[in-house]
Formats: C-alpha cells, sequence, structure tokens
C-alpha cells in the first residue's frame, strides 16, 4: 500500500531533486529519490540508535570486557 505526501521545497532544492531524477541518474523520478533517501536514512537512524545504546551501556559499565580480535578468536574456535 502507498500513500501520498505533498511536500514544500525551495526553487534550490526542487531543482537538485529534478537533476538527481534525471535521465543521466540513477533515479527515474523525484519520487523514488525521495523514497530512496527516506530508505537510507532509516538504515542510519538504526545505525545512531545503536551506537547511542552501546555508548549508554559502556557509561554504565554494561558491557563485556573484550576486544573484537578476543571475540572473532572464540567464534573460530567454535567454529572449527
Amino acid at each position: 500500500m502507498s500513500s501520498s505526501l505533498n511536500i514544500q521545497l525551495t526553487d534550490k532544492l526542487r531543482r537538485y531533486v529534478d537533476m538527481r531524477a534525471s535521465d543521466d541518474d540513477v533515479y527515474a523520478t523525484p519520487s523514488e529519490y525521495i523514497r530512496d533517501l527516506i530508505r537510507r536514512d532509516m538504515k542510519d537512524y538504526l545505525i545512531v540508535s545503536d551506537i547511542i545504546q552501546g555508548l549508554r551501556e559502556i557509561k554504565n559499565q554494561e558491557f563485556v570486557p573484550e576486544s573484537i580480535l578476543d571475540i572473532l578468536q572464540e567464534e573460530n574456535r567454535d567454529c572449527g
């Protein structure tokens, strides 16, 4: 299911969106470009949320004091 969303852009932003949604670029339409931006922002938001959660855990000393190397070595032992 899809729905419409009307947004107002400055002339400068509109020209940029139109440029990105041209025949010479990856996106065929402005809507396609905006949808892709939103999808990427959603992914970025999850990454930033995970980082913030990790920082909170460090602040509250809720972490395992192992390096990534220790974790990888343990995984290799478990696999082989």
